[in-house]
Formats: structure tokens, sequence, C-alpha cells
């Protein structure tokens, strides 16, 4: 019990303990974010047709990563109000329930990818290449998807308990695997577009390994696999953190989806550029990702621990990190947008496209950081619902209206002004519910 009671969320001071917790998962999501944009580059060497089927593919990679890591911030944040409450026994129990959860969740991802993504792919296109193209590399991601969901669940079970040095060196020997293994398999085995795919899975399996070995060495739970089971009550307690999650994450699947069928109106190659915004933005976006993995346990740890000005002052420090990060990637999106696109074998129309693409989206960005503060916030607390709120507001009901309509007057600007449109109006509700739940949930900690 005194492991627990000493555990570092309750006692290092909170900048140095952002700061330890947050430079290890930021340094693995930049590397992450280094694949995102390596994979990209090879398959735009390709051809621009494989570069637009990962493009068409990604709104369902992303249900994918929905249903993981929805179902593993459910574990985190459990897990770290257990461990803030001195339950050693309960977290563990969550650990392993939270492991089971990811097996079926994976099961059911591979069945359901097998039988409709054609269905999926059809609704964008009957050209025979690009479906061709899409479907070969969404067999092989969503089929042999169980190393993210096992990975995902492990590296959230350990960020609960303080630890953000292992999931670094899950993410990193991960992302490492698959850029190394990309031009091999792409190029040297002449696999293309497939080649890329098992180089993801492949890496993705390699991440796994390590993450059910450093979980069962972890000093504050003590996971057994052959534990591994559902327990009704933690299922319950999981999930209502978890489902809201997952909803909100998956919401981004129908938003993107929305966008291509407007942009595709335009040009394939105005998909292009959309996939390609979303693997320059990770490499800003993943750090503040990795510092808010390490933000959320501190803020439930301590939310446990009844422990108000702990959590008000990670709530500042982390609003003062992530406004930062954003500037810096806003201005780096406004000052080099033609050099970001030439990365990836930019045509003339793709330049004519893109550097305007790239300037405007930005502009959202350092709203954005607010958002995903506050969010984290709630998320910690167990009040997954809000958030799940804040994106059906954000890309449902702002964004892809706004989309449409702007497009129509502005032509294919429009879509990426309409991103500014919906995040300030979901900066707008965070607020209001944060100085809600503030009242009612903080102030009486």
């Amino acid at each position: 019990m005194n492991e627990i009671k000493q555990n570092k969320m309750q006692t290092m001071p909170i900048p140095a303990l952002i700061i330890s917790m947050s430079l290890p998962m930021m340094l693995s999501m930049l590397i992450q974010a280094l694949y995102n944009i390596v994979d990209s580059i090879f398959i735009s060497r390709v051809s621009e047709a494989a570069l637009t089927a990962v493009s068409l593919a990604f709104p369902l990679q992303t249900i994918v990563i929905a249903l993981g890591v929805g179902t593993a911030v459910g574990i985190n944040s459990l897990l770290s109000r257990r461990l803030g409450e001195q339950k050693t026994e309960e977290a563990t129990h969550v650990a392993e329930t939270g492991i089971f959860l990811s097996l079926v969740t994976y099961v059911i991802v591979a069945i359901l990818g097998l039988l409709l993504s054609r269905s999926y792919v059809m609704m964008f296109t009957k050209d025979e290449e690009l479906v061709g193209l899409t479907l070969t590399y969404l067999y092989i991601v969503m089929g042999i998807s169980f190393g993210i969901f096992i990975e995902l669940a492990c590296e959230k079970i350990l960020q609960g308990t303080g630890d953000t040095f292992h999931p670094m060196v899950m993410q990193l020997l991960g992302a490492i695997t698959n850029i190394i293994l990309d031009p091999i398999f792409i190029f040297t085995f002449d696999l293309g577009i497939a080649g890329a795919a098992y180089a993801t899975v492949i890496g993705q399996i390699f991440s796994m390994i390590a993450s059910i070995y450093f979980v069962r060495r972890n000093k504050y739970i003590s996971v057994r696999l052959r534990n591994i089971k559902p327990r009704k009550k933690i299922v319950k307690e999981i999930y209502q953190v978890a489902l809201p999650t997952i909803i909100m994450n998956s919401i981004g699947t129908i938003m993107t989806s929305a966008l291509n069928a407007i942009l595709i109106a335009f040009s394939a190659t105005a998909v292009s550029i959309f996939g390609i915004y979303f693997k320059l933005q990770s490499f800003i976006f993943m750090p503040l990702f990795g510092m808010n993995s390490a933000l959320t346990p501190i803020l439930g740890f301590n939310y446990g621990a009844r422990n108000r000005k702990r959590m008000m002052e990670a709530i500042r420090w982390g609003l003062v990190i992530a406004v930062s990060i954003m500037l810096l990637g806003t201005l780096i999106f406004n000052i080099y947008p033609d050099k970001l696109l030439s990365l990836f074998n930019a045509s003339d129309e793709m330049l004519s496209y893109g550097v305007p693409a790239l300037k405007i989206i930005s502009l959202h960005f350092v709203s954005a950081a607010f958002s995903i503060i506050l969010i984290s916030t709630f998320q910690a607390m167990g009040l997954g619902y809000i958030s799940m709120i804040v994106s059906i507001l954000r890309q449902l009901v702002i964004l892809i209206p706004s989309a449409f309509i702007l497009s129509r007057f502005l032509g294919v600007n429009g879509v990426w002004y309409s991103f500014i449109v919906g995040e300030l109006v979901a900066l707008t509700f965070c607020v209001l519910m944060f100085i809600k739940v503030y009242r009612s949930k903080i102030k009486t900690l």
C-alpha cells in the first residue's frame, strides 16, 4: 500500500511531473508522426492513385483507432482513479478486464472489415484500380489489427500507473520497425501498397509483444494473463468513459468520409491533399496528444485523491504547454507549406490546392489546444459524455454543414475554412461545460 501512497502523481511538483511524464510520450508520438509521414512519402512514390487509396482507407482506419483508443482511455481513466483511491487490487482487475475487452474488439473489427470494406469503398469511386488498391490496404490493416488493440490497452494501463517511459519504448519499437520495413516491403519485395500495410501491422505486433512484457513487470498492478476475463461492474465503468470516447473518435470517420465526398467533386487531388494534411498535422498534434496522455492520469489520480489544488495546477500547465505547441505548428504551416508538400512529390496541381489548404486549416490549431486539454479533464473525471457531445457538435453539427455551404461560395477553400468555424464553436461549448463541472465537482473537492 505504501507504494501507492508514494506514487509520483500525488507527490511530485506538478510542472516537473507533467514534463517528466510528457517528454517520453511526446518523443514517442513524434516518432509515430514521423512514421505516418514517411509511410505516405513511400506510398506517394508508388503512384498518386496509391496515395489517394490510403486517403480513402483512412476513415475506416480511424474506426479501428477509435475503438482501440476509446477502450484504452476508459481503462486509463478508471485505473488511475482506483490508484488515487488506493484500491490496488481493483486497479489490477481493471487492467485485466481491459485487455480482454481489447481482444473482443479486435475480433469484431476484423470480421466487419472483411465484410463491409468493399461496400464502403464503392460509395466513393468505381475506378477499378483505386478500388483494388484501397481494398488491398484495408483487408490487411483491419484483418491483422490485433497488435494495435492490445498495445493501446497496455499503453494506457502503464500510463495510468504513472509509467510513460515504457509506452515510449513500445511506440518507438513499432514505429521504427515500420519505417525500416516500409521500403523493403514496398520496393525490394515489390509489394506496393500491400507492403506498406504489412509493414504497419508487423510494427504493431512488435509493440504489442513489448507492451505485454512491460505490463507484467509493472510494480503498481499485478496483471496475470490467466486472470484476463470480463468483470461486469468494471466493464460498465470502463465503458462509461470508453463508449463516449469511441463515439467521439468514430465521428471522425463520418467527418472524413463526408469531406472526401465533397472534395472528390473538385478532384482526386483535393482528396489526396486532405490525406496529406492529416499526416502533416499529426506531427503537430501528436506531441500534444503525448502530453495529454500524461496529463489524463495525473488529473484522474488527483481527482480520485480529492486534491483540487493539484488538479487545477495540472490543467493550467497543460494549457500553457498545449498552446505553445500549437503556436509553433501554426507558424510552420504558414511559413513552409510548399516545402511540406514537396515531401510528397507534389505536382503543380497539388501545390495549388495544398498551399492555401495548410495555411487556412492551421488557423484553428490554437483554439484546438484549449479544447483538447478541457476534453482530457472531462475524461479523467469519468465524464466522457461531455467529450462526445463536443465532437458531435464540432464535426457533425458544425463542420460538415459549414464545409458543404462554404464550398459553394469559396470553392475548395471553403472546406478548409470550415475547420476554423467548427473549432471555435466547440471551444465555446467546452469552456461553458468546464465552468459548470468546476462549480459542481471540482470546487467541492
